[in-house]
This record gives structure tokens, sequence and C-alpha cells, in this order.
């Protein structure tokens, strides 16, 4: 029997003076044992599939179709029924987990409360197996966390507690909603791994909702593609990922970063908003090969092959990387695109983006022996570098430890260990390594927000700790950050404008002034004026990351840092939002700090690149030369891990052991507990970085390890 069945269904939510079709003639199935994959842009109706699938749509939804789960439909269960099919029969993991765990229980209870309820176990040999459940998605000292509230957990590891509690339910079906938003690419690859384990050995069905379709390519044996609410595409995994049919499936794929390096292209326009059920194909307006018939009727699911349909009159074929076709949307079949120069040297032009030509880097851009740029937009839509600035530090870390003190007086956590680096003007520096290596700390440091236990910190030529009062005030306005959530960091009681213009109110600056400049800033981010006057929740994701990186930009700073800034983003968006970082940060009067787990982004977009872990820095150097070459077994471990959808990583391999319990290792590698290339000498002596070629590594073996890799 199938496990579950979604048949024709439609979701329309009323709400005074507004109407919204959520779903129109929906049909999904995943059978057991079966990684289904539901992929598509942020307001395409993913979450509300989940929603309909264990009964929970919001107030004012009217729905119609069939939620079939082993035949018994759901949309007609009582609530006895849903709460005994929730969790047991269904469980989902959601996207927010911070808003799904109680901020005021610890997570260990919330977990031990689960395991009591759905597989009647008794408190004590529950924790046991909370314990355990933390352990497998990667959580380090578990049983310390088990005491821990939601506030204390990083991102990524609140969400490894989402995925603890979904599974220890021991759900028939389980709902994945964005389940690897904020997390490493080491431990995306695990959780995703233990999906499919789940699906194989527990012959449990899996619905994986994604817009990482780099790493859901891995797991997923069908894949579904959701567009304004409708089915556009579904088929076996490796064909819509490989050769895509339906337009807005390739322009999909278009906007992954990946980590060879190759170039992102921006979907143009947006995803409508409907409010009844379209008469129409939803992507037309954003289509390349849209015609007449596309506007005067809907096109609905054609079968082109075994087990794979696409909803579009004029399917494509053919490899994604063979394609040449274009992405601007009008009506008429796409005309040739003219002859013209490709917009730097090093790299041909292709309907794909760019490629690097013959005896190029394949980054995006070169850096032999000279520092390039950012990315910029062409004519295109491609991503190329302007050249190179030129400017004093903005920013300067020397030997900084932090360590943040027990709750209970004693002990502590060494989040960073000697962190030294610096940035300068019209320079962009990436920070990468895994969940709680110390990124975050690292941001909140560089503004002021955390004291240095030790070192010191440098912004604008001041010393933060020398400086007190309204002195200090204003030196924090010269370091902006742009945060991981981008509706989160929005105050909900101001408006945008209020938002925006905060900064400039709190270093007094005149109201005139304040409101022209939040205008200046505005039309900079390509923002409408109209939503001046909207609150947080009435934004889009990608809206709300604008207005945040307006309110960095509206005060002039010297340094933006940007936490994280697209992982809460679906690819499109990402892309988008992407391009005006670039344009920020190709600003050669200002530094840029982009701290990111997506190894593929900081690729194509920093100039130089430090690696962290457990506190610090591990291998620095020019983007190109430690993504092209890696030093560091960890460096070459976090590129061995990174999903792709393309040829990904192609030098030697290193796959890192398990250890989850922080030892404190300050007597020698913090990695030698997990690297299979550790001696004796790597855990008894600290290892400090020193040049290798144009990198700085913390190994003494590093010239060793592509010798050690090939026996």
């Amino acid at each position: 029997m199938t496990l579950l069945s979604i048949e024709d269904l439609s979701v329309v939510i009323h709400r005074p003076g507004r109407r919204v079709a959520a779903l129109s003639g929906v049909n999904l199935t995943v059978e057991p044992g079966e990684v289904v994959g539901l992929v598509g842009e942020s307001g395409g109706g993913k979450s509300m599939v989940a929603r309909s699938i264990v009964g929970l749509l919001p107030g004012g939804s009217r729905t119609t179709g069939r939620v079939l789960f082993e035949g018994t439909d759901v949309l007609t269960m009582g609530a006895a029924e849903l709460e005994s099919f929730r969790g047991h029969g269904a469980a989902i993991c959601f996207q927010n987990p911070r808003g799904a765990l109680s901020p005021t229980r610890t997570v260990g209870r919330q977990l031990v409360d689960r395991l009591v309820t759905h597989q009647a176990l008794a408190p004590a040999p529950a924790r046991e197996v909370a314990a355990e459940l933390f352990e497998s998605v990667g959580i380090r000292s578990p049983r310390r966390r088990l005491d821990a509230y939601p506030h204390e957990l990083s991102g990524g590891m609140a969400q490894r507690v989402m995925i603890s509690l979904a599974t220890g339910c021991a759900p028939g079906l389980l709902i994945a909603d964005e389940p690897t938003t904020g997390l490493d690419v080491t431990l995306t690859r695990e959780i995703l791994n233990r999906f499919r384990l789940a699906a194989n050995a527990e012959r449990r069905g899996v619905l994986l909702i994604s817009h990482d379709l780099a790493s859901i390519a891995e797991v997923c044996d069908r894949v579904v593609v959701l567009y304004a609410g409708t089915v556009v595409e579904s088929g076996p995994g490796p064909q819509v990922l490989d050769e895509p049919a339906h337009p807005y499936t390739r322009a999909l794929l278009r906007s992954v970063p990946d980590i060879d390096g190759r170039a992102v292209i921006a979907t143009p326009g947006a995803m409508p908003l409907l409010s009844e059920e379209p008469s129409s194909c939803p992507f037309v307006p954003r289509c390349a090969h849209a015609t007449e018939l596309c506007v005067a009727e809907r096109p609905y699911a054609r079968t082109l092959s075994s087990d794979w349909s696409a909803a579009c009159f004029h399917p494509r074929s053919g490899p994604l990387a063979e394609s040449s076709e274009s992405l601007t949307g009008h009506l008429d079949p796409p005309s040739p695109s003219p002859t013209e120069p490709p917009a730097r040297t090093a790299a041909v032009s292709t309907g794909e983006g760019t490629r690097p030509a013959e005896g190029t880097s394949s980054g995006a851009g070169t850096r032999s022996g000279k520092r390039t740029r950012s990315v910029e937009k062409t004519d295109s839509g491609e991503w190329t570098r302007p050249e190179e600035g030129t400017g004093g530090e903005v920013l300067r870390v020397e030997d900084a430890h932090v360590v943040y003190g027990s709750r209970f007086g004693g002990g502590g956590h060494h989040a960073l260990r000697g962190v030294s680096l610096s940035v300068a003007a019209g320079e962009t520096l990436g920070v990468v390594g895994e969940s709680g290596c110390g990124k975050s700390t690292l941001a909140r440091l560089m503004l002021g927000l955390v004291a240095p236990s030790t070192g010191r910190v440098e912004v604008a030529g001041r010393v933060l700790s020398e400086v007190r009062g309204r002195e200090l005030r204003r030196l924090r306005t010269r370091a902006q950050l742009v945060f991981q959530d981008p509706v989160g960091s929005l105050s909900p009681r101001r408006t945008v404008q209020d938002a925006i213009g905060e900064p400039l109110r709190a270093a007094g600056v005149p109201a005139a002034e304040r409101v022209s400049r939040v205008a200046a800033v505005l039309e900079r981010m390509e923002l409408d004026p109209s939503i001046l006057g909207r609150r947080p929740h009435e934004l889009s994701g990608g809206q709300a990351q604008r207005v945040g990186i307006a309110r960095a930009l509206v005060g002039d700073p010297d340094l933006i840092v940007f936490d994280e800034p697209t992982s809460a983003l679906d690819v499109t968006v990402q892309a988008q939002i992407l391009k005006v970082i670039a344009e920020v940060s190709g600003d050669r009067s200002r530094g840029s700090v982009f701290i990111s787990h997506d190894l593929a982004t900081v690729r194509g977009f920093c100039d130089r690149v430090v690696v962290l872990y457990l506190g610090r820095i591990v291998e620095e150097g020019p983007v190109e030369e430690v993504f092209g070459n890696p030093l560091h077994p960890y460096t070459r471990a976090l590129l061995s891990s990174a999903p792709s959808l393309g040829a990904g990583y192609g030098g030697p391999r290193v796959e890192l052991t398990k250890d989850l319990e922080e030892a404190d290792a300050a007597a020698g590698c913090a990695l030698a507990p997990r690297c299979p290339f550790a001696t004796d000498e790597c855990r008894q002596q600290e290892q400090e970085l020193r040049p290798y070629g144009a990198s700085l590594v913390a190994c003494h073996r590093a010239a060793e390890i592509p010798a050690l890799i090939e026996r």
C-alpha cells in the first residue's frame, strides 16, 4: 500500500480582505522506504504541503482533494485521531527550530517527553535514548546538551535538536522542512544520510523539503518541483536534476552556487502570489520560452517518460550544462544571443554563465599574483569581478581569546583561541567552518558586542577596549552586521523606515537628513518606497534581507560583517541577494567579512578565506589557493563533503573520524582526535600557523598530506 498519496489537493486561505490560493491541484506520492524531495522557491507552497499532511493548516483554510496516509484521509480526521497520527503516523521537523522549541524547558526534557508519549518509555531509559539521538545527529557532548535551553544553542545545534525530536517519535512518514538550513557541509551530509538510512533500514517514507538542491540530489529517489502552488515537474532525482524539462527547474538549478566555481545566474522577476487557481502557466512572466498558448491555457502534467512528467507546453531537453538558452522573460520564442566579448578575458560566455578558458583557474575570477574583487552583475546576468581596490586596514584582530563562563561559576567554554586576522578596505574576507567552531562569536568580537578575554580588536584604527561612552558608540557605527535571520533581526514593532533609520537616529542625524538617506539606500537596494510603512511580518525573506543590508549601509560604515546572510533564503532569492552584497562589498573604501558554511558561495565571492576549527584558525590564504590546493586535513575534509550538482571538489578527499566530545586540546592539535594523519607529536604539541606558499597552515604535516592520501 502507498504510504502517502496526495490527490488533487488545493488549499485556499481566506483572510479579512485577502484571499490566497496556496496550493492548486497538487499530486504527490511517497512509498515506504522512499525519499522524495520537494523543492522550489519560498512561497511556492512547500511548507503548506507539509502542514496539510499533518493537519496543521492555518485558520481560514479551505481544502479540496485528499491526503491519504495508508488509505485514510487526514483531512477528515477528528481531533483525537490527529493527536495519535501526529508524531507516530507522521512527524514533521519544522524549518524554524527556535520557534518550534519551547523556550522555558530544556531540550532534553522536550525530547524525553516525546519518547515517553510516543514510544512508551520510562523517563530514565528515555533520557538514555535521548542522549543517543543527540549523538546520532552530531551534537557534541550530547549528555551535557540535554540540560541546555534553546537560547543556549547555536542555530545549527537547534536544528539538530529539532531533527532528534522528529525522529524520536519513530514515525512511518518523516517530513523534514528545510532540515539542513544553518548546518555546515559535513553535518549536512551526515543528516541527509540519516534520512536515507531511515528509508533504507527502517522502511520509513521521507518527504524532504529543501531549497538546497545540491545536498538533496545525493539522497532523493524522486524530486517534485513546486511553483506558485502547482507541481511543474516530477520525476526520478537524477533525471530532474541532470536534464530538467521545465524552464523553471532549469532556472532554479542555474541559481545554485557550486564548489567548482561556476557562475550563478539569478532568475529575473518574482513568483506571483495567486488569489485564484491559475488559468495560465504561472511562470509565464519569467519564462524565456513562453508563447501565447502559455498565456491562454494552463499546462497540466504530461508524461515525458516512465515516472517523469512536466507541466509545460514547451519542455526543454538535454543536460543543463549543454544548454545555451536565455533567461529573459518574454512571450516570443527566444532569439539567438548576440555575439559579444565575454565580461572578462579569463572566461568564455555560455548559456550557463561563465566558464574558465583553457589554462585558467576554475574559480570565479583569477587571483594569481593580484587579488581580485567580488562578483558584479553583467548585462547577461553573470558574475564577474571588478579590479582591485587599495586601502588601509579597517579591522585588525590580534591574538584574541574569548571564554564564556559557565552558568554555575566553574569551567567555561573557550570559544576563540588566539585568533589573529585583518581586513583591508576594498577586501572581502571569508570565514568558514563547522557549526560551533566560533564563527558567530568572531562576528560579535569584530563588532565589539563581545569583549576578548585577552588580545585586542581594532576597528578603523581604534582599539575597542580603549574607548568608552559616546566615543565607543560612534566607533561601533563604523562596523555593522547583517544578520542570519532577516525577519528575526528586525523589530516587529518598527516599520521599515524606522528600522533603516535607527542607526542614523542613534548617531544624532537630523530627521530631514535621515529621511533622504533612508530613501537613497532604499533605492540602492532596489526596494519600492511603498514598503517603508510595512513591518517585518509583511516582508518576504528577500525583502527583509535587503532591508537588513540597507540598515547596515545607511551609516556608511568602514566594515560590514555578513553572518550567514543567505542561509535562510531559497536559491533564487539567494542569487539576487548575493548580487546586492557583491555590489556593496565592491566599494573600495569599505571592508567586508562574509561568514558562511556555504563553501561554494565563499569561493565565488571572497578574496581571502580563513578556516576555523574549534575556535582556532587552521588555514588562511587567497580563496583560490585554499580551495584549489587545500593543505590542512580539516580544509580538505570540508571540501570533500561539499555537495555539488557538477564535478565538485576534484582533489584527493579526506574523511574525518567522528568525535563528539569537546576536548580541551590545549596541549595539541584540536583536530588530532578526528584526523587520520595524526601522530603523537600532533596530540602533544600545539600547531601554530606557518607559511606554505601563499597560505598559512596550522599543521606540521601539511606538505606530506597529499602523498599520505595517495597511499
